[in-house]
């Protein structure tokens, strides 16, 4: 019995580390609807995918992105009001000692970041409730994209912050999945040669 459900986990971690389903990466203002990704930015929200065409085709991704190529990030509005107001998109070196964990108010601790900031486009009301932006990526490493867009009627602004990585190899991004497989396998054989002095003396 103890066999068979290491098996299963086992056999469970390796389809996960596998599938390369990328919606178990998601991170920050970037969630899974179960229905593909979602940026969220308080009440605002939009679908939020990511296409690199020319080595994907039509390949989606919700944060990290496998090649250092040209990129499309594409939104799509869930709510009316987001169609009324104009909407920034930034991406940034991630500097922060924060990593995966960096969010809007360690950002905006930094102070200008124009020095940071590796692309950046303001995009007029939308009535279409479509938003795509193009940027090419020339190096790997570690980014920070940011989603900006105020309120309708109120002076208040809205953010997403979602940390990805791009030119990522696929044993770096699974590393840690494929070394508690390597655990649990080196568990296992120790487990059962620990059984066997004991099945020995019983038979």
């Amino acid at each position: 019995m103890r066999n068979l459900c290491l098996r299963t986990v086992l056999s469970t971690l390796l389809l996960y580390a596998l599938s390369g389903t990328h919606v178990l990466w998601a991170h920050g203002s970037v969630v899974d609807s179960g229905e593909g990704c979602v940026i969220q930015f308080d009440f605002y929200s939009a679908h939020f995918s990511i296409f690199q065409p020319q080595t994907r085709q039509h390949e989606e991704f919700c944060e990290d992105l496998p090649d250092v190529t040209e990129s499309v990030f594409v939104l799509e509005y869930r709510h009316d009001s987001l169609r009324e107001v104009p909407v920034d998109f930034r991406i940034m070196r991630n500097t922060s000692d924060l990593g995966r964990f960096v969010r809007w108010q360690d950002i905006e601790a930094m102070g200008d970041l124009t020095a940071h900031t590796v692309f950046y486009q303001r995009s007029s009301p939308r009535a279409d409730g479509v938003l795509s932006m193009l940027f090419n990526f020339t190096e790997p490493g570690d980014y920070v994209g940011i989603v900006s867009a105020p309120h309708p009627t109120l002076d208040l602004q809205y953010h997403a912050v979602f940390p990805f990585r791009v030119g990522q190899a696929f044993w770096q991004q699974s590393w840690f999945l494929i070394a508690l497989i390597v655990v649990l396998v080196q568990s296992a054989r120790v487990w059962r040669r620990r059984q066997l002095p004991t099945q020995q003396s019983l038979a």
